[in-house]
């Protein structure tokens, strides 16, 4: 890949990263929820999702489960109801204040691999980013040359972005909305990322094959 082909997608992978949706959500709920040390690991998850679409796309999975009915509608649903899930179980999260990150033993009943698992689902079970890697990705690669070197570049490339941006994203929760005590604030703060992930999944489910 050309150094200034490089250039304009890494400045794509910037306004990817940026663009609000279930990942950025993700990342704030777990800084809020754990802390920006652990509430972090989610992050790792979510890159670990955005590199398996890629793996897809590149070995031409992804296209397969963008024309095919029965593939994208299964992936699609799977995705929806883990949102849902998601939003759930924030819903109804018990309104305690954020543990400190030096004494996370007693209230993280989360652990850190759960939440990379997490993280992990939210991007990989998501036909969405599919289809958008399929459309955006090819701009960017010259069909010439050898493909997997690309796709690596490619694939570091969001890595880092993705790396970044989630790392303010969950800071923001931790540092900010962490400050919260009040038990009706907490409360209205979970409900409020129960129903983002809700609103995320609604989203997904209106989501619409290209024919």
């Amino acid at each position: 890949m050309e150094f200034s082909v490089w250039l304009g997608f890494f400045a794509a992978s910037w306004a990817i990263s940026l663009s609000p949706g279930a990942g950025a959500i993700a990342a704030m709920s777990a800084g809020l929820n754990h802390g920006f040390k652990r509430g972090y690991f989610m992050t790792f998850g979510l890159v670990l999702g955005i590199l398996t679409q890629i793996v897809l796309v590149g070995a031409g999975l992804g296209a397969l489960i963008a024309t095919s009915s029965l593939g994208f509608a299964i992936i699609k649903w799977l995705g929806v109801a883990y949102l849902v899930y998601l939003g759930v179980q924030q819903w109804r999260a018990p309104a305690k204040p954020l543990v400190a990150e030096t004494g996370e033993a007693e209230g993280s009943r989360v652990t850190r691999r759960q939440l990379v698992l997490r993280g992990w689902a939210i991007n990989a079970v998501n036909p969405k980013g599919t289809v958008f890697l399929l459309a955006v990705v090819p701009q960017f690669l010259d069909l010439q040359a050898p493909l997997a070197p690309q796709y690596a570049v490619i694939g570091a490339t969001l890595m880092f972005t993705d790396l970044v941006v989630m790392a303010g994203y969950t800071a923001l929760a931790a540092r900010v909305l962490s400050a919260l005590r009040s038990e009706s604030h907490l409360k209205l703060m979970n409900k409020t990322f129960g129903s983002l992930f809700i609103a995320a999944g609604a989203l997904l489910a209106s989501f619409k094959r290209a024919l």
